[in-house]
Formats: structure tokens, C-alpha cells, sequence
């Protein structure tokens, strides 16, 4: 099949290679302008146009897709369809309503929950159980197009939001190629969203980053592996960002310690939360340093046991 692939990030990166594996046509990627990342601000290009390179599938890169000149390359390339994963941006409907089999995209929530930006983050966020993938046509709304196929799979209780992110790259290739293979063979019914159960997943931004040691346990813990790989939790301590990057429950109760005491600061750095339950943190990193171990973080920053961490 001709096809036009349009995505950004690594979590996309599977799909391509999927497509390019299964002997596709690739006519072109279009992905986001080259942004300069690190210490260094080095111009960095995006994982999918790496890889577009690579194999040498010509790239473009538009500031915005509402030009005549996007809109008149996308005509002379003909694409039955175009692939979406990622790609950060909306569009329009001239270039929804162009491939014979318009557009699909590939999105990382069961739809109609979590439309929008960070469906992978909120549904850690929110310690869901279960998230997925859906391929999706698209339309002319926020990921309101119709449901094509769905996979499923259950979330672990201390996986972080990076990690999820990894699988659903690859169960989202999956059915990709399951989706495009049903086009083709006509086997595939679309399905109209159910509006009503529809939730959004709003972008993640640094201001949510600061736990709140009020709140239970498990959302504590929740917050610490949704934030996972950014924008990462964090503490205060002597005046010092304190980033989180993994915690377990501990199982451990207390009736009179306050919501953010430290009730052990060994080898271990455990917390007490608002509920009486207490967190272990497992991977912490101080302003300056590497991240490391909790049991090597306390070597070098000592936290001691009956502070309460702001």
C-alpha cells in the first residue's frame, strides 16, 4: 500500500519499522522540526526522521500543515493512506479527507477514554489497571473518529509510565499492521464512539511535579511512577529539589507519624502519607547528581529518619 507516515516521538518508531518490514510503500515521513535538547541546546532531529534516514524515505518537516505547499506535496504524493502516531500535530480536514482510505491513527488509550495529549501518563496517574491501544479514523474532532480495532493489556502496579510507553510502541505496531491488513480485506465494521464515557488527558507540565505527601499511599505512589519519564516527581529537603523516580507501597502502617515523615533512612528511605500507609522510594537524584539506588543516595545525602519532607 502507498502510504504517508506521520509521527514524532520513539513511541512511533515501532510502527514505522513495522511498516517498512511488511514491504509498504513509504512515499514520505513527515515528522516535527529538528529542537535543540541537552545542556548543550544541540539541534536534535526526531527518532522517526532517524529512522526515515536510515532508509533513506524522504523526510518533511512543516511548521504547520495548513500550508498550500504541504497541502500540494501530500497531492503529488498520492498516499492511499496516511498512518498518524504521535506526530503532535492536528490535521486539517483538507489532508484528513485526501487518501482514499483518509487517515489513521494509531492512539495509546481505549478510546474513548483519555483523548488527547498524555493518555499513557494520566492512566498511570490515576492507577488504572487496564489501558490499550486504538487505531482510529480520523476526523475532523480530538480523537473522536471511529474505532477500528482495540488491544488491550493490563498494567503492572509498579510500572511506570516510561515503561508503559515501551509496550504500548509495540502493541500499537501491532495493530497497525492488523488495521491496515483489515482495510484492505474490507473485514474491518468502524464503530462510533461513545461520547458520553469520552475523558481527556491533558498535558503533563512541571507544576504538577511536587509530591503531596497528604494524599494516600497509593496515589502517592501513582503520582511518583506517572511522572516517570517526565516530568518526574519531586520533594524538598534543605532547600534541594529532590526527583523520584521509582517507589513502592511499603506495606508498612503508622498511627502517629505525620504525612511526610521519614520513618526510615538507613538503607532505605521510607515515608509515612496521609492515609497512615508508607512509601518506599527506591530511585532518587539531588540537584547536581546522578540518579541512583535510595541506599546509595543516602550515602552521599543524608535525610534523617523523623524529618517531614515538604
Amino acid at each position: 500500500m502507498d502510504i504517508v507516515f506521520m509521527g514524532t516521538p520513539d513511541f512511533a518508531v515501532p510502527c514505522l519499522e513495522r511498516l517498512i518490514n511488511e514491504n509498504h510503500n513509504i512515499k514520505a515521513v513527515f515528522t516535527q522540526p529538528d529542537k535543540p535538547k541537552g545542556r548543550g541546546h544541540v539541534l536534535t532531529s526526531p527518532e522517526v526522521k532517524v529512522l526515515a534516514l536510515k532508509y533513506k524515505i524522504p523526510v518533511y518537516q512543516p511548521t504547520t500543515l495548513k500550508s498550500e505547499d504541504v497541502i500540494e506535496i501530500l497531492n503529488d504524493l498520492n498516499p492511499e493512506i496516511i498512518i498518524v502516531v504521535a506526530y503532535g500535530k492536528i490535521l486539517p480536514e483538507s489532508i484528513i479527507n485526501l487518501p482514499k482510505y483518509g487517515c489513521i491513527n494509531i492512539h495509546a488509550s481505549l478510546l474513548p477514554k483519555y483523548r488527547g495529549a498524555a493518555p499513557i501518563q494520566r492512566a498511570v496517574l490515576n492507577g488504572d489497571k487496564v489501558t490499550g491501544v486504538t487505531s482510529m479514523q480520523m476526523d475532523a474532532g480530538l480523537d473522536t473518529g471511529d474505532i477500528l480495532l482495540t488491544a488491550q493489556t493490563q498494567i503492572g502496579d509498579n510500572e511506570t509510565s516510561d515503561e508503559l510507553w515501551d509496550r504500548l510502541s509495540v502493541l500499537g505496531s501491532q495493530i497497525m499492521s492488523d488495521t491496515i491488513k483489515g482495510i484492505i480485506s474490507g473485514t474491518i465494521t468502524p464503530q462510533k464512539q461513545d461520547d458520553s464515557k469520552a475523558s481527556y488527558a491533558s498535558m503533563l507540565s512541571k507544576d504538577i511535579s511536587r509530591i503531596d505527601w497528604n494524599n494516600a499511599a497509593n496515589v502517592v505512589h501513582n503520582h511518583i511512577r506517572g511522572l516517570n519519564s517526565w516530568p518526574i516527581a519531586t520533594f524538598y529537603y534543605n532547600g534541594k529539589t529532590i526527583k523520584v523516580y521509582n517507589s513502592i507501597i511499603s506495606g508498612e502502617k503508622t498511627k502517629d507519624a505525620l504525612a511526610g515523615e521519614v520513618i526510615e533512612s538507613t538503607d532505605t528511605l521510607k515515608v509515612a502519607c496521609g492515609d497512615g500507609n508508607c512509601i518506599e522510594l527506591l530511585t532518587l537524584q539531588a540537584q547536581g547528581r546522578k540518579r541512583m539506588p535510595a541506599n546509595d543516595f543516602l550515602r552521599g545525602f543524608n535525610i534523617d529518619k523523623g524529618v517531614v519532607l515538604k
